[in-house]
């Protein structure tokens, strides 16, 4: 079965583990700063704080920006339910904004309405997070401008975004949100085998978010409420969570980072075989928006009316050809925690028509020419 995606661990990557498991901190150690400076030095943040997933980390980008009970949190539907089930986590309101349906990101035109109807009735969301679906960026620039308009927060859902960029600047440099934050599963662009992080600008949230992901304990005199008892004495300042990163992974990532250009570059090698190869087949290819370069952590496809076979059946017939095809994703609403408390599924029809017709196909780093030539016939041979 050829996956529709797959980490790259090389030498390099077991070597620098190793050594961690070899030295005196296999957790809390140096591995963890010194990845966190890595993804600062590539976003051009000052900030990066790394997290045992980004889910803990969305959680507290969430939390640190003060989202909770009676606030409303908006996001798009076509994601992972993590992005959504974060703000529930901090009791807030979720709503779910249509997605574009070209570039399957937050339909900003569709925001904006939302924006007016919501302002006049004194129910405008607190935090607004895009979701950078399949590794290219939401227009952060007019998002930006948006909420310096009516008010919210901008948090980034970038879990498929470490490398892209917006314009001339990384993804993750935070120019247009409060925070930014990044996965780092096998299956996204590096991997630190389980992880996230979150990046900022901003030090005061920067303190925020390393404050809650470690129970909302600190050895800061600074931060402290007395005076420290000795050179033993920490105190709990906030309510807080076990969302650390270990040192292990964080090696692992490190190393990645290394060779995160690299990976970015062979994606794009890999799309421009797709891009000319799959053209003429009934099918709609990623549209690649101006200004703007994607992390191509997928490659969607969505089936269009004149097809052969609808997506069921071209996802059926590719698997049992050893093709690992996968869907991203169901629309957060339909699923069945979501339809069992109220969510409405009547407010997104471009999501329910890319749920209806797309597939992701394989696309990594390492996908060879065998093996892109195979799935590229094999929907040749299934749609011609």
């Amino acid at each position: 079965m050829i996956p529709y995606g797959r980490q790259d661990i090389d030498d390099a990557d077991i070597t620098a583990v190793v050594e961690v498991l070899k030295s005196d901190f296999i957790t809390q150690g140096p591995a963890v700063p010194r990845f966190e400076a890595a993804l600062s030095d590539w976003c051009g943040v000052p900030h990066a704080v790394a997290m045992n997933s980004a889910t803990s980390a969305l959680h507290v980008a969430y939390l640190a920006l003060g989202l909770g009970p009676g606030d409303e949190f908006w996001t798009a539907p076509v994601t992972f339910v993590a992005t959504a089930n974060a703000a529930l986590y901090c009791g807030a309101e979720v709503r779910f904004v249509d997605i574009d349906p070209v570039t399957y990101t937050l339909d900003l035109d569709r925001l904006e309405a939302m924006l007016v109807v919501a302002e006049a009735e004194g129910r405008l969301p607190k935090i607004v997070a895009p979701v950078h679906l399949a590794g290219q960026s939401c227009d952060m620039a007019r998002l930006a401008e948006l909420a310096r308009r009516y008010g919210f927060r901008v948090v980034e859902d970038a879990s498929h975004s470490i490398g892209a960029f917006f314009g001339n600047a990384p993804v993750g440099d935070c120019r247009f949100s409060d925070i930014c934050v990044f996965s780092f599963h096998p299956v996204k662009i590096i991997t630190t085998a389980e992880g996230g992080a979150a990046t900022t600008r901003d030090p005061e949230l920067a303190q925020k978010i390393e404050l809650l992901r470690s129970h909302g304990v600190t050895r800061d005199p600074a931060l402290m409420r007395n005076e420290p008892h000795g050179g033993w004495y920490y105190e709990q300042v906030a309510l807080g969570y076990n969302y650390r990163m270990t040192d292990l992974q964080a090696a692992l990532g490190a190393s990645q980072m290394a060779r995160l250009a690299g990976f970015i570059e062979a994606r794009h090698a890999r799309r421009a075989v797709y891009d000319e190869q799959l053209r003429g087949l009934p099918l709609q290819l990623p549209h690649q928006a101006e200004g703007q370069r994607s992390a191509l952590h997928l490659y969607p496809v969505l089936v269009t009316q004149d097809a052969p076979l609808d997506r069921r059946a071209l996802f059926d017939a590719l698997r049992a050809a050893g093709i690992g095809v996968n869907m991203h994703y169901l629309p957060v609403y339909r699923q069945p925690w979501y339809v069992e408390h109220g969510f409405p599924q009547d407010e997104c029809p471009v999501a329910e028509d890319y749920y209806a017709r797309a597939l992701s196909i394989p696309l990594y780093a390492t996908l060879s020419e065998a093996d892109q030539a195979q799935v590229i016939a094999t929907l040749h041979r299934l749609l011609c």
